[in-house]
């Protein structure tokens, strides 16, 4: 049992020697705390200093509160499930996801008429206020229950000439064949962010307590690099994990200049 010292933060010291204990062994993954009585006898501390310790380390995401049933040690979960964020093409120009994920649709897609924000219109490479078409996917992975949302952002623009227009909730493997059905060469860029989850996607994606989720922005570029439409996807990042096929570029040729 570790010392706590007077005057300091009670709850921090006694959090401190929770972390410890668990740290130790003396807590593995999955057991349950002391109650709240035994937490105030170990310690020697007030009921409201022992709540506001299991809220600390509830914050950290090291402990799980149950209502009803106590505080309980968390598991440092492995990701269930691996995206592998590759897209391939066949020979007839046919596109797949490479990770082959046959996704659950929990809710029918859902399409609106909206407009560029500052965030995506330096993606989009438009003016802030561009009228474009979202369509919002809840998907699940059927093997383990994994959530994702996802959402498309089409560009009035992109669309106009193309099946998109009258298709908007089109897959995204579909709509790479459309665009390229229209001329384009395509290429894609994707960045990953790792960040807390908004109290609505916490909810929809049945995020535990301070736990993050991943959000990949992909980008479709059609000739000239030209940005054509954008992809988000969210999902908690103690439930799946990203993957990628790396190549190395081919060094540009530079032209010999002649003497």
């Amino acid at each position: 049992m570790g010392e706590i010292q007077r005057p300091g933060a009670l709850y921090q010291q006694v959090a401190a020697e929770i972390r410890k204990a668990i740290t130790a062994g003396e807590f593995p993954p999955g057991a349950a705390l002391p109650s709240e009585s035994q937490l105030i006898a170990r310690y020697g501390v007030s009921r409201p200093t022992v709540r506001n310790a299991i809220a600390a380390l509830r914050a950290e995401g090291l402990v799980e509160v149950v209502h009803g049933k106590g505080s309980f040690v968390r598991f440092a979960a492995q990701p269930q499930l691996t995206v592998d964020r590759r897209i391939t093409q066949d020979r007839s120009g046919r596109f797949t996801a490479a990770d082959g994920a046959q996704w659950d649709h929990i809710e029918e897609p859902a399409v609106q008429r909206t407009q560029t924000t500052t965030a995506t219109a330096a993606a989009l490479e438009v003016e802030e206020g561009e009228a474009l078409f979202a369509c919002d996917r809840l998907l699940s992975d059927p093997a383990t229950g994994t959530r994702v949302l996802h959402r498309t952002l089409i560009p009035f623009a992109t669309a106009e000439g193309t099946p998109l227009a009258d298709a908007p909730d089109s897959e995204p493997v579909v709509v790479y064949g459309m665009l390229a059905e229209a001329g384009h060469m395509l290429t894609w860029t994707e960045t990953v962010q790792a960040r807390m989850p908004l109290p609505d996607e916490r909810t929809t994606l049945q995020i535990p307590d301070a736990t993050p989720i991943l959000h990949t922005l992909r980008t479709t570029h059609g000739n000239d690099h030209q940005p054509l439409l954008l992809e988000e996807f969210r999902v908690s990042a103690d439930r799946a994990q990203l993957t990628y096929r790396i190549n190395a570029d081919k060094p540009a040729t530079r032209r010999r200049s002649r003497a």
